[in-house]
């Protein structure tokens, strides 16, 4: 199966650089190209994208507000490509939707891995930016009270709940809780099903909102 790629960017080399590798790599195809937030939902309507690479600042309509739309409206997976240091942005993005986060100094090989990681829906955070994420994130509570979505789960869920919010893989988890990775999958489904998210970064910050997880673990 092919998987169709949007490319939104204000940066036409990143998108040169992104279509030249998505180009020659089996099973991707680009879908198109945008350079602002509200052509790339424009677009994201058209063409019905797998995944959109999605940048946070471009002009006018911001990644955030392009993500909420199109993650809304035609369902396709956005993995947001920040610089992340300098963007304020990134958390919101989370919440907006994205499936993913990518830093632009990244190998072009690695974003292709995660195209194809997310495109297959799973979610995806760049390993040497997740626990950094997690902690910034965990420090920006969302508005209004946060409900006690965490209830009614096991005690190995609530477990298993904990590690994928400080950012441990399937793996990780396995070897954490002596448990086969196979095993840790069936957990993840059955929280993502019990608590209502669309994906594994919904499950982090569900970890972190509910308390399960704090800054210092």
């Amino acid at each position: 199966m092919t998987v169709r790629v949007l490319l939104a960017d204000d940066q036409p080399l990143v998108r040169a650089a992104l279509r030249m590798v998505i180009a020659d790599a089996p099973g991707l195809d680009l879908a198109g190209e945008a350079g602002t937030g509200a052509e790339a939902v424009r677009m994201a309507e058209d063409v019905e994208p797998d995944v959109v690479v999605m940048d946070i600042r471009m002009p006018g309509m911001d990644g955030i507000e392009a993500t909420r739309l199109i993650t809304v409206g035609c369902g396709a997976q956005v993995l947001v490509l920040t610089t992340f240091d300098d963007d304020e942005y990134v958390y919101g993005a989370l919440r907006a939707g994205a499936s993913g986060f990518l830093v632009k100094d990244m190998a072009l090989d690695d974003i292709l891995a995660a195209i194809r990681v997310v495109a297959a829906g799973e979610a995806l955070i760049a390993p040497r930016v997740t626990r950094r994420l997690i902690e910034e994130f965990a420090g920006r509570p969302a508005p209004g009270p946060r409900p006690p979505r965490a209830t009614g789960l096991t005690e190995r869920e609530a477990e298993v709940l904990t590690l994928v919010g400080r950012g441990l893989s399937n793996a990780e988890i396995a070897a954490e809780l002596f448990i086969s990775a196979a095993t840790v999958k069936t957990y993840v489904t059955r929280l993502l099903a019990k608590l209502g998210a669309r994906d594994r970064v919904r499950l982090v910050i569900i970890a972190y909102e509910t308390g399960l997880v704090s800054p210092a673990v």
